[in-house]
């Protein structure tokens, strides 16, 4: 009889265990943002028209700093990205779980279904000749530096995808990487929404519009 409770408590203790552990190191499923959500998001607010109003731009150095975003090669530099971070706050834009393999910029399977709803938006007529910077974000953990190349080489990574797999053109697609300068959740540095891709809808291109 003893030895039916020894080896029940320790069957429980490993039940018990298998779901502490669980809930320590299974990340949680977020869920995919499909088309349709990432084109609502994307959408001024301030019309409900095909494409986003040149209006968006409110001073002719943002309009020339956008416009130059579409034969920007590499990433934003660091001054450029702040400069980019204070514009987006007024733009259309979306935050995506975009999964990455650990402390690295190689994109994982899991990650692909929403890079192919991210394409499939982007391919809309709505969006398909605007401006797209992608920002990428990381947690607190890590150096500054770290964290600032990694984010860099991951929003490069989202680039590359889109353009290279789903075909989306080079030139409507910029990157900058922010590390852990821009939290968004500064309560809790660690936590998972800190770790992000930012998209975000600059307006269309002035060779658009002609």
């Amino acid at each position: 009889m003893a030895s039916f409770k020894v080896a029940g408590h320790f069957a429980a203790s490993l039940l018990f265990g298998g779901i502490v552990c669980s809930a320590i190191f299974m990340p949680a499923v977020a869920q995919e943002v499909n088309p349709d959500q990432i084109l609502k998001a994307l959408s001024p607010a301030v019309t409900r028209g095909l494409s986003v109003p040149a209006e968006a731009v409110t001073s002719d150095a943002d309009h020339t700093f956008t416009e130059n975003l579409r034969h920007h090669a590499c990433s934003l530099d660091l001054d450029e990205s702040d400069h980019f971070a204070e514009l987006a706050k007024e733009r259309p834009q979306i935050d995506l779980n975009i999964y990455f393999n650990y402390n690295s910029a190689a994109i994982t399977a899991k990650a692909e279904p929403q890079l192919k709803e991210l394409g499939k938006a982007l391919s809309d007529p709505r969006l398909e000749n605007a401006t797209i910077l992608i920002g990428a974000h990381t947690d607190a953990r890590g150096s500054d530096k770290y964290n600032q190349k990694l984010s860099e080489r991951r929003a490069e990574a989202v680039r590359g995808y889109l353009v290279d797999k789903l075909k989306i053109p080079a030139d409507n697609l910029s990157t900058a990487g922010y590390g852990k300068r821009n939290l968004k959740n500064k309560a809790d540095p660690f936590a998972a929404e800190n770790r992000r891709v930012q998209i975000v809808n600059l307006g269309p291109s002035t060779a658009a519009k002609r």
